[in-house]
């Protein structure tokens, strides 16, 4: 009896380091709730300030006021969707906003009057997605948007006055038009494109507005880089001022994405503008990641990202305010907006294991003004930073990874989540991670993988994923995870895999695949079944299909290849529980997609835990639902994987259904 005592004791005490020097539980609605502010906007003529916060009713909206007044005023009204992209209009005068209608990605834009406090829906049109928005100083009272006004399937260009609210036809697109450019002068005149028929990314350009559009340069499908064969990608950088070269994001002949300049008489290559040795050119947004003077048009820095972001200074004035800000300021550092007369930065300062803080930078005084943190309060926080580590894959392909463990606690023997990326055509950072600091809190190691196919790391890890969606890629995420079972981070008995959308699609093979492998999985918004993915993307994807079906495999006419990478098919492997979450507006991933997992798993007696928000789409927008489905998280992985959870209890506005 004593001796059973004493080893219960024992056991009690060999147990309690896991627990007993980790920090305080973070509260979920510190990652998951509403920023107390976030993403500042200087006015063109930098008299004003904006910046996206909650209204009294939690909703994000955005507010401004005067540089020289204490006194801010809310200037959107949006009721229950948060707004995540604004920007103000050339003229000064009005706030531009973007908002869909509960998650069915179908975007409108909205101007907001900063003097009458109306608000205008720039384009009041059923079904009509807005995209590719552009303004300039030197047309202020216009933007320019790409709709599928004429052709759901297709974005022409559009200019519309923001007095009158009238919308003309600004260039017509022949139907293989991803994105539009414009030169310095506010002129359409560049277009990426990708041919559906052949698979090739052309960049086109046209000499004015009322000349006829030429193909410049033809990339073919096995060396265009992603941003040159999606919707709303865009390889083109830039006009020069004078708008006789133009700068493009390019492999042609390289292995690694580069920033070069083109004649648009010629498209001879007249020169590499940056380039880095291991990455391509950074994307902000399906574009190339690249600062540009407001005033000269000039590209002043070039950012790459192999294991954490890095700037490329072409002009040495930046780089030389760049390098005295970084002394006050820690962390990666972009300039979010600038007045038009480039005396006034406003940055933001980011990293791995803090909330992002913004400054404004004073050009001529060297002077640096803090502004404020998205979320002030998890400075009380012990944040996990993401240590990059590159991990061999089988056939030696290094696969740049991260990983993310409990601060305090000695990275041996804990329990992991496999952490995957979506896309599959996306990657990880090292950026600032909500989830992944929730998972480490909890007392989980975290790893995120970029595995084969993932963007930023060239055309031949590109296209090492040609064909390898569902097999070779989930190899890769296999070989990290026994690289963390091997080095004695990861209790082989307690790992768990969890993602979002391709890696929902990941996460549903890793249990199928490697029943011995995962104890439990997480999937938000996977697609089970490929062929019912293809058959449910958006009309305006259908100009894209081939690049799925050349990447992933023709499944709509191959029936074997759709059984055989579908994880549809494939429940009778399933051993472990899993938890789904599901937007029931998802234009991507429909929940016809879903409900059809669902009903396969319970038909094979599988354990599985099914909640549908029925005002969400593709991933989760409103914080009540994030906060709900985090707290559902939480305590599935606490009671397979033993780690630890902040209680989960009903969230006021949440719409979760659990069907």
């Amino acid at each position: 009896m004593r001796r059973s005592l004493l080893l219960l004791i024992a056991l009690l005490v060999c147990s309690l380091p896991l627990f007993a020097e980790q920090p305080a539980l973070i509260p979920r609605k510190l990652l998951f709730g509403n920023p107390e502010r976030t993403t500042p906007r200087l006015s063109p003529d930098g008299t004003q300030i904006a910046w996206l916060a909650p209204d009294k009713n939690g909703v994000m909206n955005v507010w401004a006021r005067p540089i020289a007044s204490d006194a801010p005023r809310l200037i959107t009204n949006e009721a229950t969707h948060p707004i995540y992209w604004y920007a103000w209009g050339a003229d000064g005068k009005h706030i531009l906003y973007l908002q869909d209608n509960a998650g069915d990605e179908i975007d409108h834009l909205f101007s907001a009057d900063l003097e009458s406090g109306n608000i205008r829906d720039l384009t009041p049109f059923r079904g009509v997605r807005a995209q590719n928005i552009l303004t300039s100083p030197r047309q202020p009272n216009a933007v320019l948007l790409g709709l599928n006004l004429r052709d759901r399937k297709v974005f022409d260009m559009y200019r519309v006055d923001l007095e009158s609210g009238a919308v003309t036809l600004e260039a017509k697109n022949p139907g293989d038009v991803l994105t539009w450019s414009t030169d310095a002068n506010f002129a359409v005149r560049g277009a990426t494109v990708f041919n559906g028929t052949t698979g090739e990314t052309i960049i086109r350009v046209r000499d004015g507005s009322a000349q006829p559009w030429r193909d410049l340069v033809v990339m073919p499908f096995e060396r265009a880089l992603f941003d040159g064969q999606v919707i709303g990608g865009s390889l083109i950088a830039g006009f020069s001022p004078d708008g006789k070269s133009i700068i493009v994001h390019s492999a042609l002949h390289s292995d690694k994405g580069r920033l070069v300049r083109i004649d648009v008489q010629s498209g001879k290559e007249l020169g590499v503008v940056a380039q880095d040795p291991q990455s391509d050119v950074d994307d902000d947004g399906l574009s190339p990641a690249v600062m540009a003077n407001p005033v000269t048009q000039e590209i002043e820095a070039v950012r790459f990202d192999y294991t954490s972001p890095h700037w490329t200074f072409l002009d040495a004035a930046t780089g030389a305010d760049f390098e005295r800000i970084g002394l006050q300021v820690p962390g990666f550092l972009r300039i979010i907006s600038r007045d038009r007369a480039d005396k006034t930065w406003l940055l933001s300062a980011s990293r791995s294991d803090a909330a992002t803080v913004y400054v404004a930078w004073d050009r001529a005084a060297k002077k640096l003004t803090p502004l404020f943190s998205d979320n002030p309060d998890l400075s009380r926080y012990q944040l996990a930073p993401k240590k990059a580590v590159v991990i061999k894959a089988r056939d030696g392909l290094p696969l740049v990874s991260y990983l993310i463990v409990p601060p305090g606690v000695e990275p041996k023997g804990l329990p992991l989540v496999l952490d995957i990326h979506g896309g599959p055509w996306f990657r990880w950072s090292d950026d600032f991670d909500p989830e992944a600091q929730l998972l480490a809190n909890r007392g989980y190691a975290v790893l995120q993988v970029n595995y084969r196919g993932s963007t930023g790391y060239g055309i031949g890890f590109l296209t090492a994923g040609t064909n390898q969606w569902g097999r070779g890629t989930q190899q890769d995420l296999y070989d990290a995870v026994q690289w963390a079972i091997d080095q004695g981070i990861a209790d082989p008995k307690r790992i768990a895999a969890l993602g979002w959308s391709g890696g929902g699609f990941g996460t549903l093979h890793a249990l199928e695949q490697r029943p011995d492998l995962f104890t439990c999985g997480v999937d938000g918004v996977g697609p089970a079944d490929v062929v019912t993915l293809f058959r449910s993307f958006p009309s305006y994807w259908s100009g894209i299909l081939l690049r799925w079906r050349r990447r992933v495999g023709d499944v709509e006419h191959d029936p074997e290849l759709n059984r055989l990478i579908s994880p549809l098919y494939h429940v009778e492997s399933i051993r472990a529980p899993l938890l789904i979450g599901q937007g029931q507006n998802d234009p991507r991933v429909t929940i016809a997609n879903t409900d059809g997992m669902v009903k396969a798993l319970r038909d094979a007696k599988r354990d599985v835990v099914y909640v549908v928000y029925p005002d969400e789409g593709h991933g989760f927008g409103r914080p009540e639902n994030n906060l709900d489905f985090y707290g559902r998280v939480e305590e599935f992985l606490a009671s397979h994987l033993g780690g630890r959870a902040e209680p989960w209890s009903k969230i006021e506005g949440a719409t979760a259904q659990v069907r």
